[in-house]
């Protein structure tokens, strides 16, 4: 049986000489009390030393995933495949299957196994010849560090973690310094409300009240080099006639306090973002170009590295962020949202609501080139992010301008568009639809029947053939038709019959209220006669 052991400095692999003790599980640990002992058990049959920690990392980090590496395959095929009859004891049984399937070499894994690998283990020094003990512990030192990193996912080369870090903690301070200066002046304007309407940048009205304190100092008090003189002179005839309520000099204490707290994180955010803004001109500075300092990082910060932000396509790019709202409207089946966290971009931002989404497309389409080169490429510059920017641009006062390019052709040609004529639609005012009475048949006017008299005069009369006599049961049909028109003929006078009566009906009405106001004028004017008479005598 052969036994394949892992350290820091390299791969082992030890012959088992008496296969006997081994299957004593419970005593087998007395055989491996000293150097002596464990050598009878077991002889060192290959020792393969790793070159460099490198090499140690990815050893052990397939061996962590249950991978084989290609230094254990090499180690294999030269040593065990050669005893191939012969078992090999691993101490993980996944390592044992990929082994098994690749090479063909029967593995065992079992307590006796584990008991084994813990007395080699304890006496490895003394099993292993031409290591000094002080290089194994150098190895283990150093293979320990650079598997915690790794597990980690922390590596000095990989500096995009600190974009990460550095974007989170600018939200978070842009948060917090909300929330305080929102306390600060609801604090302060108990004692002084008239501070706040004045002074509306959030520093300056920290800084203000940090050097002012009780409202009372206000007249006393220079102001020159925070505020502007009109609106210093606002602040000292604001202080003279304020409404607000006394407080302690504790009071103001802790409200000082508070402000010292806003202008310390206002002034570390600066140099958060100036640092921030260095950080991503160095590793991607096409991208920093194509959409900006804060919102590159964010992208980055969302997919979690560069690299894993040039894997993602242009489509995903433009809706990353928006994940929600995207999922949202295909369950509701209603329109995907055109942006996400590019939609911050200053290009973006400077275009109208209808091209929003055309200029986010190609600008994600860009911006997908310009992390690919970034993340890939070994010496970026910021050339090809501003050549792509200029395009954009371009394109941009474009679409504002309207300015549709043709396809085909020369495309520097502009489409040619018909000449726009305005036709309006003035519709004439039809008075007849102002009487309510049904209107009578209109009589032409002279001329027109003058035309058809002399239209009629001028045709030849053609003379008609005449026609055989049909079977009556033929001419019944005929006679049926010959009935008709002179039935709508008589509905038609019928219809005007009525309406003259009707318009009858209402003259005599009319005609018989005149008559009654009139009567009843004519006996007032007499009663009034007789009123007078009766007065004079």
């Amino acid at each position: 049986m052969l036994v394949l052991f892992e350290t820091a400095a390299g791969y082992a692999i030890f012959k088992v000489l008496d296969e006997k003790k081994i299957q004593e599980v419970d005593s087998l640990w007395k055989e491996f009390e000293t150097p002596e002992k464990a050598n009878k058990i077991i002889k060192l049959k290959h020792f393969e030393k790793f070159q460099d920690t490198t090499e140690a990392l990815a050893a052990a980090t397939a061996l962590v995933e249950g991978k084989m590496g290609k230094t254990l395959k090499k180690v294999l095929k030269k040593v065990v495949a050669k005893e191939a009859h012969e078992q090999l004891a691993i101490n993980d049984a996944k390592l044992g299957g990929v082994i098994k399937d690749k090479l063909n070499l029967s593995c065992v894994h079992s307590p006796a196994v584990a008991e084994l690998m813990r007395g080699i283990r304890n006496q490895i020094e003394g099993l292993i010849t031409g290591l000094p003990p002080r290089e194994i512990s150098a190895m283990s030192l150093g293979l320990a560090h650079s598997l915690s990193r790794y597990k980690l996912k922390f590596s000095p080369d990989k500096v995009d973690t600190m974009i990460v870090q550095a974007i989170s903690l600018l939200d978070d301070l842009d948060k917090e310094l909300n929330n305080y200066i929102m306390r600060c002046r609801e604090w302060y304007g108990w004692h002084f409300p008239e501070l706040g309407k004045t002074i509306t940048d959030n520093l300056a009205y920290c800084k203000s009240v940090r050097k002012i304190g009780d409202r009372t100092n206000v007249a006393t008090t220079d102001l020159s080099e925070i505020l502007p003189e009109e609106v210093e002179a606002e602040v000292k005839l604001a202080a003279e006639i304020s409404m607000g309520t006394e407080v302690s000099e504790q009071d103001i204490g802790n409200i000082m306090h508070l402000c010292d707290q806003v202008i310390e994180i206002t002034e570390y955010r600066s140099q958060l973002y100036d640092y921030l803004k260095n950080r991503m001109m160095a590793i991607a500075p096409n991208l920093t170009v194509m959409v900006g300092e804060l919102v590159g990082a964010r992208l980055i910060a969302h997919a979690g590295s560069l690299l894993n932000l040039a894997k993602h396509p242009a489509s995903t790019v433009q809706i990353l962020g928006a994940e929600k709202a995207l999922f949202r409207a295909l369950k509701t089946r209603r329109d995907t949202p055109k942006y996400g966290l590019i939609y911050h971009a200053s290009l973006v931002g400077q275009t109208t609501a209808k091209n929003k989404g055309k200029i986010s497309r190609m600008l994600a389409a860009k911006a997908a080139l310009a992390i690919r080169y970034d993340a890939l490429a070994e010496d970026a510059t910021a050339e090809m992010g501003v050549e792509n920017r200029a395009k954009l641009e371009v394109r941009l006062r474009h679409l504002e301008e309207k300015g549709i390019r043709r396809i085909s052709g020369t495309g520097k040609a502009m489409a040619k568009a018909d000449k726009y004529q305005h036709k309006s639609d003035v519709r004439v005012y039809d008075p007849s639809g102002d009487s309510t009475l049904p209107s009578g048949s209109k009589k032409r006017k002279f001329e027109e029947v003058e035309a058809e008299a002399e239209a009629e005069e001028a045709t030849p009369v053609e003379v008609k053939a005449k026609k055989p006599k049909k079977e009556p049961a033929a001419e019944e049909p005929e006679t049926e038709a010959a009935e008709e028109p002179p039935k709508k003929k008589k509905k038609k006078k019928e219809k005007k019959q009525e309406a003259e009566e009707e318009m009858v009906e209402v003259k005599e009405e009319e005609d018989a209220t005149v008559s009654q106001a009139a009567e009843t004028t004519e006996k007032k004017k007499k009663k009034k006669k007789k009123v007078k008479e009766e007065e004079e005598d």
